[in-house]
């Protein structure tokens, strides 16, 4: 596996050796070894696959302490811009962000650690996008800001009037009318 450090100190794009032959290709999508070897201690308890169709934005959410989670994420069938923006108070990239392309194709994955903010905007007819927890899912500890935050300045490559959002995407706060519960 090859690790691409990003702009943001934490945020690593993973990139897996796929071995192709006539029958197709074959890749190890995950191993803690080479994981805590190349990124560090990071324990996965839970995975998740959600499906979605062309425009649909899905962020930017976080998991408040204690239950704060760190995300790795990948696609395996379409394609997504996956987008983790720095919440860690005090972090001199606060407010920043990193966008990555991932499709069924290049097989990236996007390692997020915890203080990031996650999202992601389906570039493809459908999306199957999966990501391992490294907590479970705390609903009472849930937290989000808008996806559209004008101060982020996230070009999600996706025409306004084609964005698909849930009624609750739709009405976070902005970063700045938060509280960041990250500490650097």
């Amino acid at each position: 596996m090859n690790v691409i450090e990003t702009d943001i100190s934490g945020l690593f794009i993973l990139e897996p050796k796929i071995f192709k032959d006539a029958r197709g290709y074959f890749f190890e999508s995950f191993s803690q070894r080479v994981f805590e070897e190349k990124i560090g201690a990071t324990v996965f308890v839970q995975d998740n696959e959600s499906k979605s169709s062309y425009g649909v934005v899905r962020g930017l959410h976080f998991q408040k302490p204690p239950f704060t989670q760190a995300k790795l994420v990948r696609v395996v069938k379409g394609a997504v811009l996956d987008v983790a923006v720095d919440i860690r108070k005090g972090s001199p990239t606060f407010g920043k962000h990193v966008a990555a392309e991932l499709t069924e194709d290049n097989h990236l994955q996007f390692f997020i650690p915890e203080g990031f903010a996650h999202g992601f905007s389906v570039l493809s007819d459908e999306v199957i996008f999966q990501y391992k927890c490294s907590r479970y899912y705390e609903p009472q500890s849930e937290g989000a800001i808008v996806w559209n935050d004008p101060d982020l300045k996230i070009d999600w490559r996706i025409p306004l009037d084609k964005v698909q959002l849930s009624t609750k995407d739709m009405n976070h706060p902005r970063l700045r009318d938060i509280e960041s519960p990250f500490k650097l």
